[in-house]
């Protein structure tokens, strides 16, 4: 249990770490993905891909279809929110055409089983292979993974046909990997430029003769722009209109959103990283933690020539291309093309714009120019490498604990908390309660439950008067939220189960009840495979240890008997937050200080089965800094826009306290998974009594 502290805030707005994507128009992808937890768009169809299946109707691993095509092409309606999940494995295929496209508030998805976690029994890429199996690399206009062509095209349209890209708009792809023609992960409007288009593409690579991503020539969607995130793009050609990443607009002034957004991503070409299109007009891209590598650094005074890092070549007159750089770092010949056509680009820097360029070329206004050679920035060159490989580096090299970073924010008097996303708003469960008042008539009047929205620093919602130690869950449309019921003086009692559409309208109904003599505090609820689990705090047998519960509704709980959390000697074990990523259940809880320690720490636990569990060699995960107290307590935790936020209180465990946000970079699965590095021992504990 954690200290009774009153959890009244005097919020910070957390703007800056919380919607800086969003209102420098990034896109709030949870709400829309299939994929997502918190999806809550039209229930949409899965359809697999699997060699291994029986290529009949694609409804599970065993009856999947054998190409990405099949599947593409059985999606069954526009109302969106379908998934093909591919198994890893080299599909010799091109221009892919979706039946459908996605919808406004429903995306469809195309998604590799990259890590094994969806069932196909394979880890690693899905190659999307356009080249000719017998004869190599294979490259005309259009040759490539997404099919588009314009009969119009002079340099060599097989087809004699035009088809607009389009088809794909409002789909995600995620861990797919497209190599050996045109084009990677790039898609071109022809007859349909100038309508609205927007891709999302996570985690890619996309390799190709002129362009290894990019969009053109769409018109702005201000909160739904193409989004590409944690990808890498490599481009082979240097004649013409090639880039690493092409872009194109057909708005004839300046738009002030962006067509593109480009987040973590690699760029690597002969000439340009970033280049407009030829036959675009105005286009605007955002780049944040970006690295464009260039590999022509060529000596003019021979004859050598550069377009350019970021490439406006032959626009001097007939478009512009705008930038915003955020904490982005380059390298090439020269930052923007040499000469007049370096008039059509213009740009904004945000944080560090880096650059290592040919040292008698000028560097643009508000660039650092690097004088050394960007070791760091030249080993990202490669294409990632699959699970197996980097497994494998690991063992080699030791896998570091995860990097929390600490963010420089607080929350004010709080305590109990979760994070979370819930109808296109990030927002924080928390509870206030009057400690001063405890064993007195006003105890349980003193507290409530309440959301506040991170972007805007306001309370959206109060309920659950009476009620404190709270969770949330987002289930679709539905906020579930689970509170202990206060006394003025017998501590708390049951959890309770609040549930919401619209945080003005609570249900308030019974989940676990108490019993005997003992008392419930916190507690977190997760989906699995077999529905919901919960782990429920108690005072017994054990002050403080955590039990279970099941629910296949979120209404209806069955405790798991004989399972209880203890630690490794029957400790003080409080506070868990708990998720399941297959195999494993994950356990983030409360441990009292350790011998030589200041103070009560976080630690982390894994099972297969709820009745063994390994401790991870991490721990403890947060330890109290300067400033903090002695405490970093009551951890929960969401992933938002890549990235995953861990929620801690500080204080003294008596007198005061505050909620803090730490950051790992990465997906909330690979920060569990970071914690229990392969090859290290571990300490097992059971849960399993008589």
């Amino acid at each position: 249990m954690k200290a009774t502290l009153g959890c009244r805030v005097t919020c910070l707005v957390v703007a800056g770490f919380f919607s800086a994507t969003v209102n420098g128009h990034g896109l709030l992808a949870a709400g829309w993905d299939p994929a997502a937890a918190d999806y809550a768009g039209n229930k949409g169809k899965t359809i697999y891909v699997s060699k291994l299946g029986d290529n009949s109707d694609g409804s599970n691993w065993h009856k999947a279809f054998h190409t990405i095509q099949a599947a593409l092409s059985a999606v069954p309606d526009d109302k969106g929110g379908h998934q093909i999940i591919v198994r890893p494995d080299r599909y010799v295929e091109a221009n892919l055409a979706p039946a459908k496209a996605g919808a406004a508030g429903s995306y469809n998805a195309l998604i590799g089983d990259f890590d094994g976690s969806l069932g196909s029994g394979a880890k690693g890429w899905v190659l999307l292979d356009s080249g000719d199996p017998e004869r190599g690399f294979k490259s005309w206009d259009w040759w490539g993974a997404f099919r588009a062509t314009d009969k119009h095209w002079p340099t060599g349209n097989k087809t004699g046909q035009t088809f607009s890209a389009i088809v794909c708009d409002r789909w995600i792809f995620r861990n797919m990997y497209t190599a050996g023609g045109d084009g990677g992960m790039c898609w071109d409007l022809t007859d349909k430029s100038g309508n609205g288009f927007t891709v999302v593409v996570e985690d890619c690579v996309g390799v190709g003769r002129a362009f290894g991503g990019g969009v053109c020539y769409p018109v702005v969607r201000p909160t739904e722009p193409s989004t590409f995130r944690r990808c890498y793009f490599l481009a082979l050609d240097y004649v013409g209109d090639t880039a690493a990443v092409l872009l194109g607009g057909w708005e004839k002034t300046m738009p002030s959103a962006p067509h593109a957004v480009f987040e973590d991503c690699t760029m690597v070409h002969p000439d340009n990283a970033v280049a407009m299109s030829y036959a675009s007009h105005c286009v605007r891209a955002r780049f944040v933690n970006c690295r464009m590598i260039v590999l022509n650094f060529t000596q003019p005074e021979m004859g050598g020539k550069s377009t350019g890092i970021i490439c406006t070549q032959g626009h001097s007159k007939t478009g512009r291309l705008h930038v915003d750089l955020e904490d982005c770092i380059l390298a090439g010949y020269s930052v923007l093309t040499p000469g007049d056509d370096a008039k059509a680009a213009s740009y904004s820097i945000k944080g560090k714009a880096q650059a290592y360029v040919q040292f008698k070329q000028p560097m643009p206004k508000g660039f650092q120019r690097l004088g050394l050679w960007p070791t760091e920035l030249f080993a990202r060159m490669a294409p990632p490498r699959t699970p197996e490989e980097l497994k494998a580096a690991a063992r080699l090299a030791g896998k570091p604990k995860a990097a929390l970073v600490k963010l420089p924010v607080t929350f004010g008097d709080a305590m109990e908390n979760t994070p979370l996303e819930f109808g296109g708003r990030t927002l924080l469960a928390l509870n206030y309660r009057d400690d001063t008042k405890n064993h007195t008539d006003g105890y349980k009047k003193s507290m409530y439950l309440y959301l506040r929205d991170l972007a805007t620093g306001r309370e959206v919602a109060r309920f659950g008067h009476g009620h404190s130690f709270v969770s949330a869950l987002v289930d679709g449309p539905k906020l579930h939220v689970f509170a202990s019921e206060g006394t003025d003086r017998n501590w708390f009692q049951s959890i309770y189960h609040f549930s919401s559409t619209d945080l003005k309208t609570w249900k308030r109904e019974l989940a676990v009840p108490l019993e005997g003599d003992e008392h419930l505090f916190n507690s977190s609820v997760c989906r699995d495979e077999a529905g919901y689990l919960m782990a429920y705090e108690s005072d017994k047998p054990v002050t403080f240890c955590f039990k279970f519960a099941r629910s296949r509704d979120l209404s209806k709980w069955q405790k798991l008997p004989g399972l209880v959390f203890t630690g490794e000697h029957k400790e003080y074990s409080a506070c868990p937050v708990l998720r399941f990523f297959a195999p494993y259940y994950y356990v983030i809880y409360l441990h009292t200080a350790t011998a030589g320690r200041k103070g009560w720490e976080p630690f982390m636990a894994r099972s297969r089965d709820l009745t063994t569990w390994q401790l991870s060699p991490a721990n403890p995960i947060l330890q109290a800094s300067a400033g903090e107290g002695v405490n970093n307590s009551d951890v929960d935790l969401f992933e938002w826009q890549g990235n995953t936020y861990l929620f801690y209180a500080t204080g003294d465990q008596q007198t005061w306290g505050s909620v803090r946000p730490a950051m790992y970079r990465g997906s909330m699965k690979s920060f569990f998974e970071s914690c229990f590095p392969d090859g290290q021992t571990t300490v097992e504990v059971r849960t399993r009594t008589p």
